[in-house]
């Protein structure tokens, strides 16, 4: 009897899950103690995000903000509440790594549309509910490709508008097309560029990683994925 998809996708997702926490144990124990160190508790940061088929769910991360400080849903560069140790963390995608434990739950894969704050989902729209029939997920081809999303919103005049209107339209329409063309291959091939460019940040480039999965961003929003910086030498 053939083993559907969807099994065989969550028992990889719980497999990965359970090897990164055990080998990544050391690393959360030294992220745990320099942002203790740097600016105290929490350690952790918790979210309500949308998940598959609208369902809310908390998602974590390490914390990356100073407490008790409020503002836009989202983060720019340059947002005074990050803290130093913060900036560090964002920038190597090390504060995403709680997620493990979201994948182990259940309420995330490790691809998969990334999941929104509930004021920027729309759940009428037909383009959003296409996306949500799918596990949210820690990293995708958007989520991939728009890895300097903060840079870009930094230099926007309003960066919550900025989001809403040009740089959410254009990842919810990457996200639907790896959907269509996913397979294991793709799957694996994601996730070692997301390793790579979180371990060297600066080698990362948008147009590099579309040709890697076939896919022409100049079907998406050029006002966006144009303003991302580019390395010195490719």
């Amino acid at each position: 009897m053939r083993v559907p998809r969807a099994v065989i996708e969550r028992l990889m997702d719980v497999a990965f899950a359970w090897m990164g926490l055990v080998l990544l144990a050391p690393v959360f124990a030294v992220l745990a103690l320099v942002i203790l160190l740097d600016d105290g508790r929490p350690l952790f940061f918790k979210q309500t995000r949308v998940g598959r088929h609208g369902r809310p769910f908390v998602i974590w991360k390490f914390r990356t903000m100073w407490t008790g400080v409020h503002g836009c849903s989202i983060t720019a560069a340059g947002d005074h509440r990050v803290t130093r140790t913060g900036n560090w963390l964002r920038k190597f995608k090390l504060d995403e790594l709680p997620q493990l434990l979201n994948v182990l739950k259940g309420d995330m894969s490790l691809i998969g549309p990334r999941p929104e704050v509930p004021e920027y989902v729309q759940l009428d729209n037909p383009q959003w509910q296409a996306v949500l029939q799918v596990r949210p997920g820690i990293t995708d081809l958007a989520t991939l490709i728009c890895r300097d999303e903060e840079k870009v919103l930094g230099a926007a005049s309003d960066p919550s508008s900025f989001y809403r209107d040009v740089v959410l339209p254009a990842k919810l329409a990457m996200n639907l097309q790896y959907q269509r063309s996913r397979s294991l291959l793709r799957d694996l091939k994601l996730i070692l560029l997301t390793v790579r460019y979180s371990l060297l940040p600066r080698s990362f480039a948008p147009d590099r990683v579309a040709r890697a999965f076939d896919t022409d961003i100049g079907n998406y929003d050029q006002h966006f994925l144009h303003s991302v910086p580019r390395p010195l030498h490719q």
